[in-house]
């Protein structure tokens, strides 16, 4: 369905007002409680994606339901369509920038790296990163590396910047 530029301009603007979370739901996509959704889930069939409890979909992550490669086989019976379902689990974290194809299941407790397609189901309690993506670790190995970094309390400053400068790490990381 194609919109007039009116219609996208008020589309677009509504959903900066009311916000990613609320207007992936008035979609059609499915969301549990507590998500943090920094991207603008679009999908031609939003009904087909769910979203467990307290997940983060961070910027620029793409879900895609469908593979329009199909429409390139014709012939008596016409095009060719493969559509299916995504289903993200709870305490997920899918880093900015990744892809998501269609039919995966993300597990619960599960983080995808930046940049990652993810292009088969990944089983909860795992984290995955790459093209396409693959276990690199477990979801707690993770959680026992993440709980040695700063928190919340050592912050210090008065602005943002203060703040954010107080939990720098130190030095770059090592050459490849």
């Amino acid at each position: 369905m194609r919109y007039s530029p009116i219609m996208r301009i008020y589309k677009k603007v509504k959903r900066e007002l009311i916000g990613n979370e609320r207007w992936a739901r008035e979609q059609g996509v499915s969301v549990g409680s507590g998500c943090r959704i920094l991207s603008n889930i679009v999908t031609s069939e939003p009904w087909l994606v769910s979203v467990g409890h307290r997940t983060t979909i961070s910027t620029g992550v793409l879900l895609i339901t469908h593979d329009g490669a199909g429409w390139l086989y014709r012939d008596e019976r016409g095009r060719r369509h493969y559509v299916n379902r995504i289903s993200i689990g709870s305490e997920v974290f899918i880093g900015a920038q990744s892809v998501i194809l269609p039919g995966v299941r993300i597990g619960d407790r599960v983080v995808v790296g930046a940049g990652s397609v993810v292009t088969r189901s990944v089983p909860e309690g795992h984290v995955v990163a790459g093209n396409p993506a693959r276990v690199i670790m477990s979801y707690d190995d993770l959680m026992t590396k993440i709980a040695s970094w700063p928190a919340d309390a050592e912050r210090q400053g008065a602005s943002r910047r203060e703040q954010i400068d107080s939990l720098l790490q130190g030095d770059f990381r090592p050459e490849i």
